[in-house]
């Protein structure tokens, strides 16, 4: 009986709360991002960044009131021609401000939409320059290809090579805008460059891996979406080709982790995070993991930390600083309130220039450990 009494007691203090919270006032914050197609693993894992500080940081404090955060998503499908639909939709929502996307083509593909309803987006890791180029309503918290291209460039010399072959998909903004900075940096260094492109849907990259051999590569670049790269890298490791395979963000992901464990194959990239450089973020967001199981499917099974989830977290609390400073949900006072931001984030220190782009000096290059099938950290570097 007493506790049957207690337990009434503990009810009976929680309604208020329950109802406050019904009561509050909610701000909904649109993700745009791809949750199907090529790029669709990459943006399950941006989004959990968002939804691991949601559900830690669940209300935020707009002038004396204090709003309920909603995130309301549209998947863009990982493609220009889905994208219109997704940015639509979230405009249809009436949101206030928008996080994303991964990808750089969605991105550019959804961006008229916004700007005609006037809402600010926060772009995670689109990382090429025509996503804010001339779009005052566009910023983004990442480095830009230019400078991660340069990265990689500098990198691959530094391996010794003299020889790349660099391969994108066609047609896809991002793969071919990161190979030409690439190639840019590299023959600046005075290397070689052999660049090709692959039709969308291709699977076998057999004759790509052997045109590289063939002219000599040392290195092979391939800045393609998760689908395509898993491919690669286990193709290339199945006909025992030399070169390391080189690639940008879109490579950080356990699932291409998974393809390169147990094999003779180097893979390294550039990318935003690396495990261990906040410890609190870490250990919080994969205990966050192992308690969701829908939340460990889509990050790939287990609680590797991809440098996406650290950006979309960090993507999420910006918006929340940008909503506190415009002391509105009206979107055109967010928009206007953003390039004063600042936030010490996961990853970093996140501030604007006069474009809306991330003012970032270094980049982390990683590898794959094949044996134990971690990401290894092999330096922060940057342009210099």
């Amino acid at each position: 009986m007493k506790k049957f009494l207690s337990l009434l007691l503990v009810v009976a203090l929680l309604l208020p709360c329950i109802a406050l919270a019904e009561d509050m006032p909610v701000v909904k914050i649109g993700v745009f991002e791809p949750a199907s197609g090529d790029s669709g693993a990459g943006g399950k894992q941006e989004t959990l960044g968002m939804q691991y500080a949601n559900q830690e940081t669940p209300t935020v404090t707009i002038g004396d009131t204090e709003y309920k955060v909603e995130l309301v998503y549209a998947d863009n499908g990982s493609t220009p021609d889905k994208a219109p639909s997704a940015a639509q939709q979230l405009v249809s929502q009436q949101v206030s401000v928008v996080l994303g996307s991964y990808g750089s083509g969605v991105s550019i593909a959804g961006s008229q939409y916004f700007a005609d309803a006037n809402i600010p987006v926060i772009g995670v890791t689109c990382t090429n320059p025509q996503v804010t180029l001339g779009n005052d309503h566009y910023f983004r918290i990442c480095f830009l290809d230019p400078f991660q291209g340069t990265v990689l460039a500098n990198y691959a010399k530094s391996l010794g090579a003299t020889t790349a072959y660099c391969l994108a998909e066609l047609g896809n903004d991002y793969d071919v805008g990161l190979v030409n900075y690439f190639q840019q940096a590299f023959e600046a260094l005075g290397g070689m460059v052999i660049t090709d492109t692959f039709p969308t849907g291709n699977s076998d990259f057999t004759s790509y891996l052997n045109n590289a051999v063939n002219y000599g590569a040392e290195v092979f670049f391939c800045p393609v979406s998760i689908a395509y790269s898993t491919q690669i890298v286990e193709q290339a490791a199945a006909q025992g080709v030399t070169f390391p395979i080189l690639g940008g963000d879109t490579l950080d992901s356990n699932v291409v982790v998974n393809a390169a464990k147990g094999k003779n194959i180097k893979v390294i990239i550039t990318t935003f995070y690396q495990e261990g450089a906040n410890t609190a973020f870490d250990e919080g967001f994969k205990a966050w993991l192992n308690s969701d199981s829908e939340a460990m499917t889509n990050n790939g099974g287990n609680d590797m930390i991809s440098a996406v989830s650290a950006m979309g977290y960090d993507a999420y609390y910006t918006a929340l600083e940008a909503l506190k400073a415009a002391g509105t949900t009206d979107s055109a006072a967010i928009k206007a309130a953003l390039p004063a931001v600042t936030l010490t984030g996961v990853s970093g220190l996140i501030s604007f220039d006069e474009n809306g782009d991330a003012i970032r000096t270094s980049a982390y290059v990683k590898t794959v450990n094949t044996e134990t099938g971690d990401w290894e950290f092999v330096a922060e570097q940057s342009v210099d």
